[in-house]
């Protein structure tokens, strides 16, 4: 009853006269349900706070949360070797047998550099040139995901089936592997991938048109189906769309020893293959999500956290009430509000995970998240205006390969046979600033945190990629750990916020 008398308070100072009555009409009715509740726990019963408590990532505060793994710097670090020793290796096979008979370790690192200087390395550009030749550039995603790093849960089927999931923003078709599913991982690599068995499921229902996607490593092949699919253990969307995949193969190694199973993509209806509506479009078409926004939190070091539903920007905290009673309330508020003409004076959600204003950046085009970025610095380095995209699937920051080129140079890092960087781990301190210039604001990635480190080895976290049309640079979540990050779908915008 205090909160509620200090509630009361708050709104009467923000708020005309018109809207007091209301208000305070709603916290009246808010005010006895908390003491219901409250009268609840005192005799010992559960309650829906004890019960959202038992699991994070059910409905809290009206919003939807799923923890997000993060795969860790050793392991990033470790892939990154083992490519480089497989392209090492690769290149050794195609050259002539004099070449062939190179064994010291320095007549293959003179190798490596030979082949980067010549330009051998594998270009995506030109492969993605190939593609829009031949019409095909609707099937072309800019990414491999041999280097995702986060991963979350999602549900399929009835009963549900789970799986690990990318939630990805820079493609828009969720795909699992299906059972028999050929290069789909080992049981010895993680316990093998989850993989979903059509006939375990009451609510499937086939489909069974052909599914064929190229990412920037190779294909990946299936067929479409339907079925319910399950966030946070409590979002049930019905009739969702989504592939079955058949051959993995494509991914590489990069998903093999990858520990998640399939893709969930957040971004728009016109990167989805099949005419799928997207995950996230149904949820809002079927009035799952409070409102139509998620945002991620990453953290700088640990696991982070995908938000549905909502952001923070509460001005008002409530206690004693979880799910459906947030659901209840919001209905409420908005009878009543809309009776009187009256704007909300707030919303529920999250105000816990960051600080400050929002910098709402709008989208140069609804496919990606895309926006128009005036200025891209480091050290000497300029790049002018260009073009990126908010890409939660990608973990490095990606950009032309000249300008990677220069990126690198300025900051001590040197190129290997893949196109990748590393730099001396000493020099780490003295990498400059990397700064984005976006919609009339300066945000930073500092020096220290575009290095990825593990056991010795300092990877640089910028790569160059090609891409002859489309965004020239995927701000990853290299960039993304640095602010919370909202994506607001109806308005066509990116927030971004510093995280608390």
């Amino acid at each position: 009853l205090g909160l509620a008398s200090a509630q009361k308070k708050t709104l009467v100072s923000n708020s005309s006269s018109s809207q007091n009555y209301f208000s305070l009409l709603f916290l009246k009715t808010m005010t006895l349900r908390s003491v219901a509740i409250a009268s609840t726990l005192s005799l010992g019963l559960a309650s829906a706070q004890e019960t959202a408590g038992a699991n994070p990532i059910q409905n809290e505060n009206g919003l939807v949360r799923i923890p997000m793994k993060k795969r860790s710097d050793h392991e990033m670090v470790a892939a990154h070797l083992k490519r480089e020793r497989d392209a090492l290796l690769l290149a050794l096979k195609e050259k002539d047998a004099k070449v062939a008979d190179v064994e010291s370790d320095i007549e293959i690192s003179k190798l490596a550099a030979s082949a980067v200087l010549r330009g051998s390395q594998p270009k995506f550009g030109d492969q993605m040139e190939e593609f829009l030749t031949e019409g095909k550039a609707e099937n072309v995603i800019i990414k491999d995901y041999s280097n995702a790093q986060y991963y979350g849960e999602v549900e399929i089927g009835t009963p549900p089936q789970k799986f690990a999931v990318v939630y990805d923003t820079g493609s828009s078709n969720l795909w699992v592997p299906k059972i028999n599913c050929q290069n789909c991982g080992y049981w010895f690599i993680h316990g093998g991938k989850s993989k979903f068995d059509s006939s375990k499921s009451s609510t499937y229902q086939a489909d069974g048109s052909d599914f064929h996607i190229t990412y920037g490593s190779g294909d990946v092949e299936g067929f479409f189906s339907f079925d319910t699919v399950t966030l946070a253990q409590d979002l049930q969307i019905t009739g969702q769309k989504f592939a079955e995949v058949q051959d993995a193969g494509g991914l590489g190694i990069g998903y093999m020893m990858g520990q998640f199973d399939g893709i969930l993509g957040l971004g728009f209806e016109t990167l989805s293959l099949g005419g799928a509506t997207t995950v996230f479009k149904n949820a809002i078409d079927q009035g799952v999500v409070n409102q139509p926004v998620f945002a991620f939190d990453l953290g700088d070091e640990g696991d982070g956290e995908l938000t549905f539903g909502g952001y923070g920007e509460s001005t008002l905290p409530v206690v004693f009430c979880h799910g459906s009673c947030f659901l209840q309330m919001e209905l409420l508020i908005d009878v009543i509000l809309s009776h009187n003409n009256a704007p909300r004076p707030f919303h529920f959600s999250d105000d816990s995970k960051f600080k400050g204003d929002i910098s709402w950046i709008p989208l140069s085009a609804a496919t990606y998240w895309q926006i128009d970025i005036e200025n891209i610095s480091l050290g000497s380095f300029s790049s002018g205006a260009t073009s990126g995209i908010v890409d939660s699937g990608t973990s490095l920051i990606t950009g032309p390969s000249s300008a990677i080129l220069q990126l690198a140079t300025s900051s001590g890092a040197m190129p290997n046979i893949m196109g990748e960087y590393t730099i001396d781990c000493g020099k780490v301190d003295s990498i400059p600033n990397l700064e984005f210039q976006i919609n009339g604001k300066t945000f930073t990635v500092p020096g220290k945190d575009l290095v990825i480190s593990s056991a010795g080895t300092c990877l640089f976290a910028m790569m160059g990629m090609d891409i002859p049309q489309g965004p020239q640079w995927i701000l990853g979540d290299v960039f993304m750990r640095k602010y919370y990050t909202i994506f607001d779908y109806q308005n066509q915008k990116v927030g971004l916020a510093e995280p608390n």
